[in-house]
């Protein structure tokens, strides 16, 4: 590509970003669409001081947030969109105007994954596995997208789960039932809901062959879907499969968060096909 002085950027904020595949994503789509844009990683250790320089220099476009920066971000914008407001954290910086807003593309995207992916949300209880700021994303997403009858949160970490809880009661309208990630309150509640969501790190690479669901419980109407996207399918999703299950891959949240970054800083739509393409390349 021709950079020139009027070229505009974008960029991820975090610490690593060694690893992060956005860079790769974007840069294509940038390219396929002739938008004379480029997107840069930056290590982010003094997350207060990165801001303020986003501030200074001209040409920014938008930035994606990650670990460890999502929450610590909200103080330093200037608007906040309401869900991201109710999740507590954000993974997108639009600036605009010299002004910049916050959003959570995780959340949204989570929610385009399921609903493209078939799952039955309206009028059935979901089961969400975790609650980390990826199941926080995705509860919000689900309580204030969809008409769902009702959201159960299974989790490890006690006090987390519990500010999951109060938090979507406080500002939801969804019953919403919690516990501990057990063997016994699995066996409870999988048969009770349509669509289960795995939001912890078991399965993820290079510990592949963990899941936190026994086979023996899935059936053939439920929907599964697991925010873990290395591997690619995960022993949960294998299972699942094998079972009859409709399966929702964490690559798909992954790329639609993505999508809809890209349509947040460039206000058109996104060359989806090249988007995947790029991200589904890495994982052969």
């Amino acid at each position: 590509m021709d950079i020139t002085t009027h070229t505009q950027w974008c960029g991820i904020l975090g610490n690593p970003v060694e690893h992060s595949l956005s860079p790769a994503i974007h840069n294509a789509a940038f390219q396929k669409l002739g938008l004379d844009l480029v997107y840069l990683a930056f290590r982010v250790e003094a997350l207060g001081d990165a801001i303020k320089g986003i501030r200074a220099l001209g040409n920014a476009r938008g930035f994606s947030v990650t670990i460890p920066h999502k929450v610590a971000a909200i103080p330093f914008l200037d608007e906040v969109e309401p869900t991201a407001k109710h999740i507590g954290a954000i993974n997108t910086i639009v600036v605009e105007d010299g002004r910049l807003k916050g959003y959570n593309t995780d959340a949204s995207g989570a929610l385009r994954a399921l609903k493209e992916g078939g799952a039955l949300l309206d009028g059935h209880r979901v089961l969400i596995l975790g609650s980390g700021g990826a199941a926080r994303a995705i509860a919000f997403a689900i309580a204030t997208g969809s008409n769902i009858a009702g959201l159960t949160i299974l989790g490890i970490e006690e006090g987390e789960r519990q500010r999951l809880v109060r938090d979507l009661r406080d500002k939801t309208g969804v019953p919403i039932e919690d516990g501990p990630l057990t063997l016994d309150m699995l066996r409870n509640w999988v048969p009770h809901v349509r669509t289960l969501i795995h939001c912890t790190p078991v399965g993820m690479s290079p510990q592949v062959g963990d899941s936190c669901v026994p086979a023996n419980l899935f059936r053939p109407e439920l929907t599964v879907m697991d925010i873990v996207y290395n591997p690619r399918e995960t022993k949960l999703l294998q299972e699942a499969k094998a079972a009859g299950c409709r399966t929702i891959p964490g690559l798909e949240m992954f790329l639609n968060q993505a999508v809809m970054q890209f349509e947040l800083w460039t206000k058109q739509s996104a060359p989806v096909d090249i988007m995947r393409h790029v991200l589904e390349s890495r994982f052969v």
